[in-house]
């Protein structure tokens, strides 16, 4: 057993981790404490990465047409018909799509095999999806994809204005760095920009729920509001900038009124005036964004009009201050170092980059091969399945990413796929919803098995370890594309042998003709410092943040120190904003503004922490959230299901009433798929409209209608074996979701417009499980049922046909199927319990708060009631929050709501003293 050091493949924190290796297996994680990234933290995702682990489920054999063969074949396969559609089509009719789970080195491979080789300029990547906006704000701004700040800014920082991000939930650990350093500097304030409360309200002085689509009006109007106050620093906007007076033009088109902007905006005139006026008098002012800034069809001029700010008020280049855009993968910068976007070529160079063409095309030559770069960019991620819909692209790869889930309009990629002459995917797990359009299917590793270099928010480089041999044939992503490289004939080109090869090729390249200053070709991306490593030194590299240079040989913290940037006089950009609305508009048939994210313990699409059960309890299934009066006025119950109609298709899910949600808006998350559910695809509600600058996709502003699903019946089924539903139960009167447990499966199933569609569960069953029916119990009265099937003395299915609501713990059932995958026998007393579905006294501890610790809202409620009123207390005795602390807020919401019921009792009880005490009209005597 050994310990090792590598880095966390969520979100775009780019924690380090230390990993328990014990054989082939990893027993256990925990945050590496020396990383400067997290310091020893972990969020809930993080901590369970080792419980994600194993060969079920993965991928562990090529396929090509169906048929399971040997790498050869497939790789022959796949160079012959990439070749034949060269041939037959031209190389404009190839095209790949990439994603940030990849590592820099399989990404820079990639990127160097199709436009370098095959000539094509189409290969995009899923960070297409959330931070093209923000690149393209910064190249604009700064000359280039240059993220100015650091997380330490976010530490000395005296305001840090959080826009469009959820960080308690969404980078968790920035999350908490935060709420420590407030701790310590009580002076810090917090503002949060957002149309929902989130739990990182926990921390804000300040909350604006602005309107959806109105952070550009809101940022130009404190623009023209610090000009109206003499809070511009002048000094700084003449010595470093250029484009003030066309920004502050622009920002003056609207009535720049503080009521008329709190109008528009939809918010409190007050709070707005109080934001502008702590913006404008801190100096040290971070300004974090994410999802909900970038994913808009303006979402560069929203990025552009919150870095005007920093610029106006020389609030960059110091410590604690800067516009910092949070990164959603935990590879989206290193992709873009290697060229992944389709409007860059590599090393941070573009097609407009002067003489960038010649120079990639001379670093590439070698003895007897030339490559042939296209001249113009390709086409962007939705413009890429547009392109395959139409028949223009005709061979698509597809690397670690599911575009039929995540794009918008995602029943037109499904089609567009259906129809593509050849599709291929590498992937690491066997059951995704975009394997069954794939004619060539590659096995690749995954994180613990990969070797190779991820760079994070802060621009900071870190080792991304192989601790394991990939299972069966599975392979790494840089190997397939060596491999098929030298099939279509570079071999020379990609002989590559270990990944700290294409690490030190990339780095040369970055510092390959790059100038010293402005005006000389000065690109700010270089970490020429770290060419010449050998794989020991590759192996041990700490992280660091580039560039790193000779002359910056420990990498660079924090970037226009010297208020020089990389354009072509050194001086920053302002741009000239003019606010739009969402493409999308409401009309009479979608009067809903749709808002989408993601949730606490899931990421992406859930192929990964779908397979941890303690990361399924939080929110085990798909949800709609929406406001109590809108709850009202459509005639939907909490818990009920819901049904929501957009552009492309449908959503079906379990609502939520919250008034953390504004009026007139619904949230739901993202990473549900068909493998999950049969209509909960967040994509299929969206339209594919675009940024016109970066071509990101309007993921926050959809437009939907909503309806009661009202079933006429709900059931939940726990089954230790697979379950296979067939094209019946996806039809539009029914629904279900699937919900993996430690040993079993749990079905929520409904369906029915009438009761007379309830089905023959007698016969159902027999269809669809192996044991028949041991104990069962019905009312044929009301529809209830419950029922059981055992064999040998073990659990192998569990039912109960009612609402959700009349489930007992579902912690004791797993239990038992736990037992059964042990191979033990339930005794008389339990097999008797079974339809209750626990033992006599057993207490339900409710849905789970803390998945860290698997504690449940009724524990938690019940600690409260005894006295442990405090977010200490609670931690004290049932260890929720002691972890990763993601779940404070929520923890925090319940004693709330204990002390508010509290109140309200206390209240009522005088009301009944005093009103028994008050003398009875009768007993009154008038002198």
């Amino acid at each position: 057993m050994h310990q090792a050091l590598t880095t966390c493949p969520y979100c775009g924190v780019g924690c380090g981790v230390q990993a328990e290796v014990d054989g082939e297996r990893i027993i256990g994680v925990s945050g590496d404490s020396t990383h400067p990234a997290n310091f020893g933290r972990l969020c809930v995702k993080g901590s369970a990465l080792h419980e994600t682990l194993g060969e079920h489920g993965r991928l562990t054999r090529p396929r090509v047409d169906g048929v399971e063969v040997d790498w050869d074949t497939a790789l022959d396969a796949v160079a012959d018909r990439l070749q034949a559609t060269r041939r037959d089509h031209g190389y404009h009719a190839v095209a790949a799509y990439l994603s940030g789970q990849l590592l820099t080195e399989d990404y820079y491979v990639a990127n160097k095999l199709f436009k370098g080789f095959l000539g094509t300029p189409h290969l995009d990547t899923n960070s297409r999806l959330c931070m093209a906006s923000a690149v393209a704000a910064y190249k604009r701004a700064f000359g280039a994809d240059a993220v100015p700040c650091n997380y330490e800014d976010l530490e000395e920082a005296e305001l840090v204005v959080l826009v469009g991000s959820n960080l308690a939930w969404n980078h968790p650990v920035l999350y908490q760095r935060i709420k420590a350093a407030k701790q310590i500097n009580p002076l810090m304030r917090v503002v949060v920009i957002d149309p929902r409360v989130t739990d990182s309200c926990e921390i804000a002085d300040l909350y604006l729920g602005l309107a959806p689509g109105s952070d550009a009006r809101l940022f130009n109007g404190l623009l023209a509001w610090m000009d109206d106050r003499s809070k511009l620093d002048r000094v700084y906007l003449d010595n470093h900038t250029q484009g003030m007076e066309e920004a502050l033009a622009a920002a003056r088109e609207d009535d720049t009124s503080l009521e008329a902007i709190a109008a528009d905006c939809d918010v409190d005139p007050e709070r707005l005036e109080t934001f502008f006026y702590w913006f404008s008098s801190h100096l040290h002012v971070v300004t974090l964004y994410s999802q909900g800034v970038n994913q808009s069809s303006s979402g560069t001029d929203k990025c552009n009009a919150i870095i005007n700010c920093h610029l106006a008020g020389g609030k960059i280049g110091l410590p604690g201050a800067g516009p910092f855009s949070i990164t959603g993968q935990p590879n989206a910068m290193g992709g873009r170092e290697v060229g992944g976007l389709a409007n860059q070529l590599a090393a941070h160079m573009d097609y407009h980059t002067p003489d960038a063409l010649e120079r990639v095309t001379r670093f590439w030559t070698t003895e007897s091969l030339e490559p042939t770069l296209p001249d113009a960019p390709g086409h962007k991620a939705v413009e890429l399945f547009e392109a395959i819909e139409r028949g223009e692209v005709q061979a698509v790869w597809i690397m670690a990413t599911n575009p039929v889930v995540s794009l918008p309009d995602a029943n037109r990629v499904r089609a567009a796929l259906a129809k593509c002459p050849l599709v291929i995917v590498s992937e690491c797990m066997a059951d995704t919803d975009l394997l069954p359009f794939a004619d060539i299917v590659l096995p690749a590793s995954s994180w613990s098995e990969k070797d190779g270099t991820v760079t994070n928010s802060e621009r900071r480089i870190s080792r991304q370890r192989g601790l394991l041999p990939p299972p069966g044939e599975a392979r790494h992503d840089w190997w397939i594309i060596g491999e098929v490289a030298r099939r279509l004939g570079f071999g020379e080109a990609f002989a590559y042998e270990h990944p700290s090869e294409i690490f030190d090729e990339h780095a040369r390249l970055s510092g390959f003709e790059n100038g010293e200053g402005p005006g000389e070709g000065r690109r700010l991306f270089d970490i020429s410092g770290l060419t010449g490593l050998d794989r020991d030194a590759y192996d041990a590299l700490a992280p660091i943040q580039w560039p790193v240079t000779r002359g910056a040989p420990s990498g660079t913290a924090r970037l226009f120190e010297d208020g020089r940037f990389a354009t072509p006089d050194g001086k920053a950009r302002l741009i000239a904003v003019h606010p739009r609305g969402p493409e999308q508009a409401l009309s009479e048939a979608r009067p809903l503004r749709l808002n989408t994210g993601r949730v606490r313990d899931q990421w992406h699409t859930m192929t990964r922490t779908g397979r941890a059960p303690r990361l399924m309890n939080h929110r085990s299934e798909p949800f709609i959230e929406l406001h109590p009066d809108d709850a009202h006025h459509y005639g939907i119950d909490d818990k009920a299901l819901a049904r929501l109609e957009g552009a492309g298709g449908d959503y079906v899910g379990r609502v939520r009433v919250s008034k953390a949600q504004r009026r007139g808006e619904v949230f739901v998350p993202m990473h549900w798929t068909g493998r999950f559910s049969g209509a909960a695809r967040m994509g299929s509600l969206l339209a594919p409209h675009c940024d016109p600058v970066s071509g990101q996709p309007e993921s926050k502003h959809g437009a939907v209608s909503i309806a009661p699903l009202a079933p006429s019946w709900q059931a939940t089924l726990i089954v230790a074996d697979d379950l296979t539903l067939d094209a019946a139960w996806c039809d539009s009167s029914r629904y279900w979701a699937r919900i993996p447990l430690s040993d079993c499966q749990r079905w929520q199933l409904a369906g029915g417009k009438s009761g007379n569609d309830m089905p023959d569960w007698q016969a159902w069953l027999a269809e669809h499980l192996p044991v028949a029916p041991t104990l069962w119990c019905e009312d044929p009265g009301d529809g209830r049922l419950r029922a059981a099937g055992i064999a040998d003395g073990k659990l192998r299915w569990w039912l109960m046909v009612g609402p959700p609501g009349e489930l007992p713990g579902i912690a004791w059932l797993d239990e038992r199927f736990q037992e059964a995958a042990r191979g033990e026998r339930l005794d008389a007393a339990r097999q008797r319990r079974l339809l209750a579905g626990c033992d006599d006294g057993a207490a339900d501890s409710g849905p789970v708060v803390c998945s860290c610790h698997q504690v449940g809202q009724s524990t938690i409620r019940h600690a409260i009631r005894s006295g442990d009123d405090s977010v200490e207390a609670l931690g004290a005795r049932l260890a929720c929050g002691t972890q990763c602390g993601s779940c404070i807020p929520e923890l925090k919401s319940l004693i709330e709501e204990a002390r508010a019921e509290g109140n309200a009792q206390e209240g009522a009880d005088e009301e009944r003293a005093h009103a028994s005490a008050e003398p009875k009209s009768e007993n009154v005597t008038i002198a």
